[in-house]
């Protein structure tokens, strides 16, 4: 196995990812608050760790893939005190029960994962399950002299861990000057607190919210921060191999998962943080208020001004794997365009590649040398930081080769059987298993389009006998502009997306 590389959030740098059980992996991913519709950034993020989730287990690991549910504990506005809870004020607002709307929109997200052809995690927990854990957490962190009491709610103590040399901002790079600086002393229950920059572990609840469980210090509820420490410690152990998220949970929920960590087990739970970043819509970042923003089902069905036509759920992961998940990606209507081709041309080949037969020869050719070459180009850039763009500029170098044999224009004689059979299982595997994707056209469609293309083939093959150049080169020209090119060998003619 050729070494694998990572770029480290908390370190800035690139890494050679060890992992702390040889063979085994341990993978936390902060998942979604289901108090609405899964956002396409959302499922840029939870792409991305599908890609490197397949990935690592293409390469031989055994990975436990945790990835939560908040379903409690998360505040409007991102606070952690003196807001309501989102669960709590969208039940209000629909007049529901909390578990309603926790279904209903997990129910939705599952069902959004599932159109992008997401791997499932292995263990998928809620924060409202973990109530007990997350309990035990603050204790530990209490005992340890990490937090106070304060009124029924419960606060870590921050500038105590920053005097003890612990580096809150080792994540962000925010220093505790930022933190005073950017706190709101308008919120409720922000007096409370020993410093503006100390966070809430419990939070005593008043009457009226609708979400709240018997702990030693009040009736109330967790802090949104504490639920992903409680479960990943409860699935992965104190210390696991990588934490994931998107770049805006960086700070503070993080951040403070880092904190709460080492207050309670003395120790960083992960050796890895990687982070994805945002995804823009036409250059700017999406907003309903702006009136800069689709959802999944928009952009399927082409029912939003943003876009020319609807795209299939394929074509949109396409598009998002030709970014590098650590750089911003920009929707636009021509990028769209642009990946749906690609997508296409990548699934012909696949059909195109099961009709190559190859040559008797036993040495390996220079064709062969360099086809296994791009093959090892394709690994060595996964493994370097899950490069998916240079992954797939060198799929796209094994497409040209590809049609280049079917075609003729390279003697398929030329390729020995041992390195077409590893091309025939490689690409397909690699396709399917490591980037997800599937083939979006029918069956159906796929012979629908196959006699139409017989039956154009066979009219200009007719014009051709009949010397009518006009007609033979009209059909040519026009399958030309629709990407279609026509190979005329000994054996007929074939065609093939390009």
């Amino acid at each position: 196995m050729q070494p694998l590389f990572v770029y480290n959030s908390l370190t800035r740098q690139r890494e050679e990812f060890k992992p702390i059980h040889e063979g085994r992996i341990g993978m936390y991913v902060c998942g979604p608050t289901v108090y609405s519709d899964v956002h396409l950034g959302n499922c840029r993020t939870f792409t991305s760790f599908d890609v490197i989730y397949r990935f690592l287990k293409y390469i031989g690991y055994k990975v436990r893939y945790v990835r939560n549910i908040t379903d409690v504990g998360h505040l409007e506005g991102d606070a952690d005190v003196g807001a309501e809870d989102k669960i709590s004020k969208k039940a209000r607002l629909d007049q529901l029960e909390p578990m309603e709307v926790v279904q209903r929109y997990a129910n939705g997200f599952h069902e959004m994962m599932h159109t992008f052809n997401l791997l499932p995690p292995d263990i998928e927990p809620r924060a409202t399950g973990h109530i007990m854990e997350q309990i035990e957490m603050i204790q530990m962190i209490l005992d340890n002299g990490w937090a106070y009491l304060k009124n029924g709610s419960v606060y870590f103590d921050t500038p105590k861990y920053i005097a003890a040399k612990h580096e809150y901002g080792v994540l962000s790079g925010r220093v505790v000057e930022d933190l005073i600086q950017e706190s709101r002393d308008d919120l409720k229950g922000q007096k409370e607190k020993n410093h503006p920059s100390d966070f809430a572990l419990w939070i005593k609840a008043d009457a009226s919210h609708l979400m709240q469980w018997t702990s030693p210090w009040s009736v109330g509820f967790p802090g949104w921060h504490l639920e992903c420490s409680a479960m990943s410690t409860k699935y992965l152990g104190a210390h696991f191999d990588i934490h994931g998220g998107g770049a805006d949970l960086k700070f503070p929920h993080h951040e403070n998962e880092i904190a709460q960590n080492v207050g309670a087990c003395g120790e960083t739970p992960a050796n890895y943080w990687l982070h994805t970043n945002m995804l823009l819509l036409n250059g700017r970042k999406m907003s309903k208020s702006e009136d800069n923003s689709v959802t999944p089902q928009q952009l399927f069905t082409g029912d939003t001004k943003h876009f020319s036509k609807g795209f299939s759920p394929m074509v949109v992961r396409f598009f998002m794997l030709q970014a590098h998940y650590r750089s911003t990606l920009d929707l636009t209507d021509d990028a769209l365009v642009a990946a749906e081709k690609g997508y296409k041309r990548l699934m012909e080949v696949l059909r195109t590649l099961d009709k190559i037969e190859a040559g008797n020869q036993k040495d390996l050719s220079e064709l062969d040398q360099e086809i296994n070459s791009i093959m090892d180009g394709v690994l060595a850039d996964m493994s370097d930081d899950f490069n998916t763009p240079k992954a797939l500029a060198k799929l796209f170098e094994l497409t040209t080769r590809i049609n280049a044999l079917s075609g003729k224009q390279i003697d398929p004689g030329a390729l020995s059987a041992e390195t077409l059979h590893r091309l025939k299982e490689f690409l397909p595997r690699f396709i399917s298993e490591v980037l997800g994707l599937q083939d979006d056209s029918s069956e159906q469609e796929q012979q629908l389009v196959g006699g139409l293309m017989d039956l154009i083939i066979d009219l200009r093959r007719d014009a051709r006998s009949n010397k009518d150049w006009n007609t033979a080169d009209k059909i040519r020209d026009t399958l030309t502009s629709l990407s279609i090119q026509l190979k005329d060998g000994k054996e007929g003619t074939s065609w093939s997306k390009s």
